[in-house]
């Protein structure tokens, strides 16, 4: 892990931050084992998991309501001090499109190149379906994480408009100014929040999916039982 803070410009400290969006409905394993491996890799100060209110991709409305989410994400992250919850989402009406929680931090002071939007190969292969893409690479660095079922490879080659702007990650420098694509090969997990729910519509533990903490809320508060497999 790189030191808290960074010389930027002028002297002046410069943080990296990460953000890991999603439905988060549940978060699970494979969510925290993306975000410790872009963490490992770009060396971040800080992770911020933002539940999406309104996912503009997903058919369905989320199964547990956004009070349920956001309650399991700080569950799923308590003790890590370099995570966080974010609600920057969940207070904003309409579509959760991702173009507006990285324009609502530059609003904040936060510069693109210090910004580092975390996704899986299986979610970056769909991103040329992204509301004003591909300028919204430019509001932030992109971290690609290798997920199972879909490569690195699989994923790039579905936008290959974007090859110029990848990087892996191992050994690639960061640059103060402008923004990359960095690509991470990691194991994570192979976990899904549709697996998650069809398990515990048939009544079936899911110990071994998702921290001790979230379990014990979903089963404390029924999440879950009446959605079927979808």
């Amino acid at each position: 892990m790189n030191d808290h803070f960074r010389q930027g410009y002028g002297g002046q400290p410069r943080a990296r931050l990460g953000l890991l969006g999603g439905t988060f409905d549940p978060i699970h394993f494979g969510h925290l084992d993306a975000a410790a491996a872009a963490q490992h890799s770009l060396g971040l100060d800080e992770i911020r998991f933002i539940p999406s209110h309104d996912p503009p991709h997903r058919p369905l409305d989320p199964r547990a309501s956004a009070f349920h989410r956001f309650a399991l994400v700080a569950l799923a992250i308590e003790g890590q001090p370099s995570y966080r919850a974010s609600d920057i989402e969940l207070r904003r009406d309409g579509p959760s499109y991702t173009r507006d929680t990285l324009r609502a931090l530059r609003e904040d002071g936060w510069r693109a190149s210090q910004i580092f939007f975390i996704l899986g190969a299986d979610a970056f292969a769909e991103i040329a379906t992204w509301k004003e893409f591909p300028t919204v690479l430019d509001a932030a660095n992109f971290v690609v994480i290798a997920r199972p079922g879909t490569s690195l490879d699989a994923a790039a080659a579905r936008t290959p408009s974007l090859r110029g702007r990848l990087r892996h990650a191992d050994g690639a420098a960061v640059e103060d100014e402008g923004t990359q694509v960095f690509l991470v090969e990691a194991q994570t997990r192979d976990v899904s929040s549709t697996e998650i729910r069809a398990r515990l519509a048939a009544g079936q533990a899911i110990d071994d999916l998702v921290p001790a903490a979230v379990a014990r809320h979903i089963v404390a508060h029924k999440l879950y039982e009446n959605c079927g497999s979808i």
